[in-house]
């Protein structure tokens, strides 16, 4: 009698879930939905004909820090053209973005503390010459710039670069 009654509690479990309503999974994306950029990309090259053949890279963002603080922005450029170029003149910048104290830096002036008396007041950033130092090459490079009155920022056309660059050295 015992597989009875287990088949009765069966058959009222299963007649419970018949009742409830159905639930489809969603579709699985498209690509076209996944890679919207990317598809917005390849339209434009298709469009632009045989220079744009090899393909092309573009990054955008559109980055609010705080309140008063927007940054929308865009880039691309033909694979052509970056593979002819001499990347050796970008190693200023790549450069200045090498060090963990000037990341640091970038990191604390983006969150506000943006005159070099308050960066000083941090720990584990040197001596004030060398703080200096880093802004320096932070400023000579393009990724800082003086907003007066001691004040440092980052150039809005350099937020979402930035941004890009420190996406693309994220592990996997």
């Amino acid at each position: 009698m015992e597989w009875e009654e287990r088949f009765a509690a069966l058959e009222r479990r299963v007649a419970a879930l018949e009742e409830q309503p159905r639930r489809t999974p969603p579709p699985p994306a498209s690509t076209a939905e996944v890679f919207w950029a990317l598809e917005g990309l390849k339209e434009r090259l298709t469009g632009a004909g045989a220079a744009a053949d090899g393909g092309g890279v573009l990054f955008t963002g559109s980055v609010r820090l705080r309140d008063d603080e927007r940054y929308e922005w865009q880039y691309g450029a033909l694979t052509g053209e970056l593979l002819e170029a001499d990347w050796t003149e970008t190693a200023d910048a790549f450069a200045a973005l090498g060090n963990a104290v000037r990341l640091r830096l970038l990191h604390e002036v983006v969150g506000g503390r943006d005159t070099a008396a308050a960066l000083a007041e941090l720990e584990d950033l040197g001596t004030t010459g060398q703080i200096y130092h880093h802004l320096r090459q932070l400023t000579g490079a393009g990724w800082l710039r003086t907003a007066g009155r001691g004040r440092y920022q980052v150039p809005p056309r350099r937020m979402v670069p930035l941004l890009v660059m420190l996406t693309a050295a994220r592990p996997e």
